[in-house]
């Protein structure tokens, strides 16, 4: 027999099997695999991705976190300005604070500890910088509660509302919605602190003024700071949290008196 009678014979045979085999297997079968290897199934994807995106309803558009006054004073100037200063507070400002608070309420909603979770919410809500910072982080915490148990409820944001009534930081009102949908808290983290480096860039994109793919440039260079911020985040005691980045707590105090402001902090 020659190779191409060979060649012949297994093609046949390839496209028998092809019609013999059932369709319905390989979409029923490939999702639930994935989603078991991963523990990160596609329904938990859907509301992660819908939460964190810009378009819902929290204002995040509205808060640079000081980057306004950082532009004006000089501080950010280009890309490569924006992405030191965003580096500096995903890895040791605000951004690895909210990691912090955002891992210990998971774990406290997730195990129903509510003394935990009430003890993360207030220190979270204490542990902010300036008067802006916290109408920032709460503001949007509370817009993010009520919009969540509108469309998504669950018992955790319930019991959230029960054990604290001081007000919520955001990455608190998030790991509450995340435990309570079961999302897993180390993909929830990552995607949680991506979406502020991205809320950031947007800001910094409209202030110094960027192009849209320079700014996607920056969020791709921030990508080993996020990937590291949330290792440490998920391994930090909460009575070992700090932040280092003084001139970003500088600037979010200086915005405060700022004569012009296109941004609420």
């Amino acid at each position: 027999m020659t190779m191409t009678t060979i060649s012949k014979g297994r093609s046949k045979k390839s496209r028998a099997l092809l019609r013999s085999s059932p369709r319905k297997r390989g979409p029923n079968i490939l999702p639930r695999e994935a989603g078991e290897e991963s523990g990160f199934d596609p329904a938990s994807l859907y509301r992660l991705m819908a939460w964190l995106s810009p378009a819902f309803p929290v204002g995040a558009f509205s808060y640079s976190g000081g980057l306004e006054w950082a532009v004006e004073a000089g501080d950010i100037r280009d890309a490569e300005t924006l992405r030191r200063w965003l580096a500096v507070m995903i890895g040791e400002g605000s951004g690895f604070c909210d990691g912090v608070f955002f891992v210990h309420t998971h774990q406290a909603s997730a195990a129903s500890d509510d003394l935990a979770l009430r003890a993360v919410a207030e220190l979270a809500a204490a542990f902010v910088p300036s008067k802006e910072r916290l109408l920032e982080t709460t503001a949007q915490g509370r817009a993010f509660v009520e919009a969540t148990r509108a469309a998504w409820p669950c018992a955790a944001l319930d019991n959230l509302e029960a054990v604290w009534q001081g007000p919520v930081a955001l990455p608190v009102a998030v790991g509450v919605a995340c435990a309570g949908h079961g999302i897993p808290c180390e993909p929830a983290l990552r995607a949680f602190l991506q979406a502020l480096a991205a809320n950031s860039i947007s800001a910094g994109v409209r202030l110094i003024p960027l192009g849209q793919t320079d700014g996607q440039r920056v969020l791709a260079a921030l990508e080993p700071n996020v990937v590291a911020t949330a290792q440490r985040a998920l391994i930090t005691p909460l009575d070992e949290i700090g932040s280092s980045a003084f001139r970003a707590d500088i600037a979010s105090m200086r915005h405060e008196t700022q004569y012009t402001r296109l941004f609420r902090s």
